[in-house]
């Protein structure tokens, strides 16, 4: 009622706006960043949206990670999106099931299926600049033209096997954490697990109850901090839905947590010694034995690597059918897995989990913008992004979740919101009227200068393997600071850093 009354107001006194006009708009994937941006659209008055999904299904990391106990590091509440929450949230750290489900929900309660083309995986994009338009390309050959394309495929998309000699001779079972055979029966296995990152670190601790015997392969060790997960009661969750505002409270209260734990990723600084001793002490509370112990204490700040949280992992290291192998796998026999020293181990099953190909961003699509640039070409030395978002010579296309917007301490939920509202202001200029909007090379340049320096300044810099980085050792993944300095550099759209036509 109120917005009928200032058009027809605007009307009378000669100042209506001008019509807003139509965009198709697609969306390549449909995890949580690329569902969240499409609520955001059709919520902003967008209506002609399609989104591409490989997979038959919704959910991205969360559907294709189905190892036992997979979950989330993040509280609930805060693992979720600020226009979408939920009071009855089971636990305190979601499980993989649940926040499989909670996705579905929001694309059902949105009717997002009606825009959905689910086994559908976007293989090209070519950028045309008399018509303005990108052109996908599906697997099966099929083409979509839109006036804006928003990538929404995530970092942690394409599993990543390891470079061991004789890994393809392994007669025995074998597979990727992130593609869990369910029909394989784990029970009296001897296992070898490759991989102690934070998949593994849940995983393992349930495999382990199953096995004969468990080897752990670890090429570095990780820091531990304890993991407080409880489930809710049902008192509590009456509370949550009862009580105006507690939900969103209580969110608040974590956010504020976890936001003050970004200083502990400064290198140098009095919070990041405190947290080295607290994990120590945790992994020294839980790990006896002197001689173990000394292979799980990493030799790097805390946060150079993910900081992991658990309380059961370190436990299950100490049991007398585990075995921790820091000494580096030369080869895989077809029964077995040999290591440096010369210890041969004979195994049933291999499990690897070795994380995924984060640095390499919106791979394999083959993408080709203004003047035929390909990005693997404008990537070739690391990826890189305005505000994360945008790629100079790449006008109308967005990314979610790109380069330098992961996080170490926080919820990447509050990042991608920032980056729907900068999306969305972008859309807006091209309902608006505009052509195309690119953003400067300057500004792109500077932006990310200024952003790498400020990473020299964290632990993500010091000298350890991490996944974010390349193997040159340019940090393509990780913001160097807190998430409302994100907040604030995306909450303004400037014009003066792009290329409006």
């Amino acid at each position: 009622m109120l917005g009928q009354l200032v058009d027809r107001l605007r009307q009378r006194t000669g100042t209506a706006t001008a019509p807003m006009r139509d965009l198709r708009i697609g969306i390549v994937g449909a995890g949580l960043g690329g569902v969240g941006m499409a609520i955001q659209l059709l919520e902003h008055g967008m209506r002609d949206i399609t989104i591409f999904e490989k997979a038959d299904d919704v959910g991205g990391v969360w559907r294709d990670n189905t190892y036992p106990d997979a979950g989330c590091d993040v509280p609930s509440h805060l693992y979720s999106y600020s226009f979408e929450r939920r009071a009855d949230w089971t636990r305190r750290f979601p499980k993989q099931p649940e926040i499989l489900d909670y996705v579905r929900d929001c694309v059902r309660k949105y009717h997002l299926d009606e825009r959905l083309q689910l086994g559908t995986e976007i293989v090209a994009a070519e950028w045309d600049e008399d018509a303005a338009r990108w052109t996908l390309t599906t697997a099966a050959g099929a083409t979509h033209t839109f006036d804006a394309v928003i990538w929404g495929l995530g970092q942690l998309n394409r599993p990543k096997w390891p470079e061991i000699e004789g890994l393809d001779t392994f007669e025995g079972t074998i597979f990727h954490s992130a593609r869990w055979n369910h029909d394989h029966d784990l029970t009296g296995d001897r296992i070898a697990v490759i991989g102690n990152g934070a998949s593994a670190v849940q995983f393992v601790p349930p495999v382990a109850e199953k096995a004969a015997r468990l080897y752990q392969f670890q090429r570095a060790p990780n820091w531990f901090l304890p993991k407080p997960d409880a489930v809710f009661s049902a008192a509590e969750i009456r509370r949550f839905e009862r009580v105006p505002g507690l939900d969103l409270l209580y969110r608040t209260r974590l956010y504020a947590g976890f936001e003050s734990k970004w200083v502990a990723l400064r290198s140098g600084s009095r919070v990041a010694e405190v947290a080295r001793e607290l994990s120590t002490a945790h992994i020294t509370k839980h790990v006896p034995d002197p001689e173990l112990r000394a292979k799980l204490i990493p030799d790097y700040p805390v946060g150079c690597k993910r900081i992991l949280i658990s309380d059961n992992y370190l436990q299950t290291l100490c049991r007398d059918d585990v075995e921790v192998i820091d000494d580096p796998i030369v080869r895989v026999e077809p029964h077995a897995v040999v290591t440096g020293d010369g210890s041969r181990r004979e195994v049933d099953t291999i499990i690897v989990a070795t994380g995924f190909a984060t640095t390499d961003f919106l791979a394999p699509v083959e993408i080709s913008g203004a003047q035929g640039r390909k990005l693997e070409d404008v990537w070739a030395d690391g990826a890189r992004a305005y505000e994360g978002i945008a790629v100079p010579g790449f006008p109308n296309s967005f990314i979610l979740y790109g380069p330098n917007t992961n996080l170490n301490h926080n919820s990447i939920i509050f990042m991608l919101e920032a980056q729907y509202r900068w999306i969305l202001g972008a859309v807006a200029e091209l309902r608006k009227g505009a052509r195309t909007i690119d953003v400067r090379a300057g500004a792109a340049r500077r932006y990310d200068e200024r952003i790498q320096r400020e990473l020299q300044q964290t632990a993500f810099a010091a000298d350890c393997h991490s996944w974010y980085k390349t193997a040159s050792g340019r940090i393509t993944n990780n913001w160097p600071g807190p998430t409302l300095r994100y907040w604030f550099d995306t909450r303004r759209f400037r014009r003066g850093d792009l290329v409006i036509e």
